[in-house]
């Protein structure tokens, strides 16, 4: 929900007359109907990715749609419904060892996630673009890339990244 200003601060009296108008106008629902869709999603991927750290695969997959898509544009595989991803994470050969997430960046039902994977002996670098429809993740595309060195040739222009 949207804060109200204080009625004594130096706006309060401009601020009331914006939102009534902002009201009138059959703006404000729709408004708050967004952030409250964007705050739902958002706790929907904290819940998601904290069930994923802890391998708890009931509960990672609870954010899908049951006809969800998600793309692997580096192998060219789509994975399509809930249970088919559930069951390819849930077989594969190498269980994650730690699990990390960097940031999450979003709003309304566009929602992406920066995060690393670590399994035995190599991490991964990840990124999430996770697409939602009425609170369920419909469409999900994910990139994956192995760490490499950075060339010397660059080095006068760069810092190492913590």
């Amino acid at each position: 929900m949207l804060r109200e200003r204080s009625a004594g601060g130096p706006c309060g009296r401009e601020w009331r007359r914006f939102r009534a108008g902002f009201a009138r106008a059959g703006c404000a629902k729709p408004y708050l109907e967004a952030i409250d869709v964007g705050r739902r999603n958002s706790q929907a991927l904290n819940a998601h990715w904290d069930a994923s750290s802890k391998g708890d695969l009931d509960a990672e997959h609870e954010i899908y749609d049951d006809d969800a898509v998600c793309d692997y544009p580096q192998s060219g595989e789509r994975i399509v419904g809930r249970s088919n991803l559930q069951a390819l994470r849930g077989h594969h050969p190498d269980k994650p060892s730690g699990f990390d997430v960097r940031r999450i960046l979003g709003k309304g039902e566009l929602w992406i996630t920066e995060y690393t994977i670590a399994y035995t002996g190599r991490t991964s670098c990840v990124v999430s673009i996770m697409e939602f429809r009425n609170g369920k993740v419909v469409h999900e595309t994910q990139y994956f890339s192995d760490p490499f060195e950075a060339p010397k040739w660059r080095s006068q222009w760069v810092k190492p990244a913590a």
